[in-house]
């Protein structure tokens, strides 16, 4: 395949970025060949609202055509989601979220210099479960909840919608054991308590251990 560039060859380019402590400048050739998609791109503020129509679904994300924004010249939108910013909750395939052809609003988080595109944020657009859920619960509280996940260093519960939290191996049961399937199966209720509740990471750490003891 040939290169893009030669060596020797004039290009007409736009400066996207500049790092004065390493002196180096970040240049765009297809900031220069699309004008008018880089204009829009460079227009928009981290947390605007923005509306389209999900163009495609693909394993790594969806395009969205964005009601208010230029066509893009490679892909079938400008605007991108990735998976993780697709919902809060857990989901298996992001169809299980949006459909092709599906009108929605979305959050902008930065502009993809690289590749020409608005990454957009669907998730953000809703109230995030976990805030609510670590201002509801203490550390040392018991939850009851139902067995996800098995996975080799432990279990996880979800203890409310959209909310999961791990059981490490070491916390499943009084004594050691090599696997989580020596306690507990999917499906399973069973108690816990809230060891940690970390808000910035959304991690909830969990321990059927500790609730086997007496209140």
């Amino acid at each position: 395949m040939a290169s893009a560039v030669q060596v020797g060859r004039r290009i007409t380019a736009e400066v996207t970025a500049v790092d004065l402590h390493q002196r180096r400048a970040w240049l765009s050739m297809a900031a220069a060949e699309n004008p008018e998609l880089w204009a829009f791109l460079m227009s928009l503020r981290a947390g605007e609202l923005l509306s389209g129509r999900v163009a495609r679904i693909e394993p790594f994300g969806v395009f969205v055509a964005l009601d208010d924004g230029p066509a893009h010249p490679v892909y079938p939108g400008v605007g991108f989601i990735t998976i993780p910013e697709l919902s809060w909750q857990r989901f298996e395939a992001a169809t299980d979220v949006v459909q092709v052809g599906q009108q929605i609003s979305c959050t902008f988080l930065a502009a993809d210099t690289t590749n020409g595109e608005a990454r957009l944020s669907l998730r953000a657009t809703q109230p995030d479960p976990f805030q609510a859920f670590a201002d509801a619960t203490a550390v040392g509280e018991r939850i009851r909840g139902r067995v996800t996940q098995l996975v080799p260093f432990g279990a996880f519960v979800r203890v409310a919608d959209g909310i999961e939290g791990l059981v490490h191996l070491r916390d499943l049961a009084p004594v050691p054991v090599e696997s989580p399937e020596e306690i507990v199966r999917v499906g399973d209720e069973i108690t816990v308590v809230a060891l940690a509740v970390d808000r910035s990471r959304r991690r909830l750490s969990l321990s059927r251990r500790h609730a086997l003891r007496p209140p």
